[in-house]
């Protein structure tokens, strides 16, 4: 999953400290109409080449991540700007709606461009709104990657990811599953999702791993050792939740940044983490054109040392 946290509520934050999220103030960042020159590219599983900066489906899904949202063409015109301005991974999962997410995707933008990255999950089933319960046992992920696959309007899905690992399932029986369908030539590329150095090691004896999604923002840096593990091994890592919630310990250092570059406290979070590692790949998620726009233009910020070394506390 990706960025969880509620925009009105972090608008409200920023304002509060002085710092505003309106498209006209970050206006001096709007420049180009592309990514390519704000994050530089990653290749994942060493052939997919992709713009470090993407775009998380899940918030294009109705209220509590269920159903179809409020303004369907609305959401429809969010991952179109996506791509127009050079986002060219789109991670979704079949639990976002449930279905909903991967359906509006291939509305919008079936027949994809040349290049386009569709990264998608399964594993987590939605009994409603807000429950998520891990499911793991091979015949239904064999179901999970084949209705994807239908719904994106798919050959291959280029990098399949399993939402979460089911306890109640062993690790090797799931991800076994996952391998069939890779041989198979449905899958492309697998992930995982919220896993450490260990977890994705014994995953890596079973099947090749290109990326990784865990949970990881200036404020929360659990997974530290899974994101040093992955630029060890060249994996991707792709983090969700970019700028967590809340006020916290790193919010008046996040703001005085912001106040410095002239940008939101969103921008400057994402900015951090395109600069934290080469293998990062941040997948911001939102229901708004506006929201993508400040998004992108987060790519061509430049932290300096001295903000950097501020953010990392």
């Amino acid at each position: 999953m990706e960025n969880r946290i509620d925009r009105r509520r972090f608008v409200r934050l920023s304002l509060a400290g002085g710092v505003g999220l309106s498209v006209v103030g970050a206006a001096p960042l709007f420049g180009a109409e592309s990514t390519k020159n704000m994050s530089d590219t990653f290749k994942i599983g060493g052939d997919l080449t992709v713009n470090r900066l993407g775009f998380g489906a899940m918030r294009i899904t109705g209220d509590g991540i269920w159903g179809w949202p409020k303004d369907r063409e609305g959401a429809l015109k969010v991952l179109k700007r996506a791509v127009e301005l050079g986002v060219n991974l789109i991670d979704t999962a079949d639990a976002y709606g449930p279905e909903t997410s991967e359906l509006l995707i291939a509305e919008a933008l079936h027949p994809y461009p040349k290049g386009l990255v569709i990264a998608t999950k399964g594993g987590l089933t939605r009994p409603g709104p807000g429950n998520w319960v891990p499911d793991g046992r091979p015949e239904y992920l064999k179901q999970c990657v084949d209705k994807s696959l239908k719904r994106l309007k798919l050959e291959r899905i280029d990098l399949y990811q399993l939402h979460r690992i089911d306890s109640k399932v062993p690790a090797e029986d799931s991800l076994g599953a996952l391998k069939e369908m890779r041989d198979a030539g449905k899958i492309r590329h697998v992930g995982l999702s919220e896993v450490g150095p260990a977890e994705i090691e014994r995953a890596r004896k079973i099947v090749p791993i290109a990326t990784i999604q865990n949970r990881y923002n200036v404020d929360d840096r659990k997974w530290d050792n899974a994101l040093k593990y992955c630029e060890k091994e060249g994996l991707g890592f792709m983090p969700w939740a970019p700028v967590g919630g809340g006020r916290s310990k790193m919010s008046s250092a996040v703001e005085t940044v912001a106040k410095e570059l002239n940008a939101s406290v969103y921008q400057v979070a994402i900015a951090w983490l395109l600069q934290k590692s080469p293998v990062m790949l941040p997948i911001p998620g939102t229901s708004s054109v506006k929201h993508v726009e400040e998004n992108v233009a987060a790519g061509k910020l430049r932290l300096t040392e001295a903000q950097m070394k501020a953010l990392e506390g």
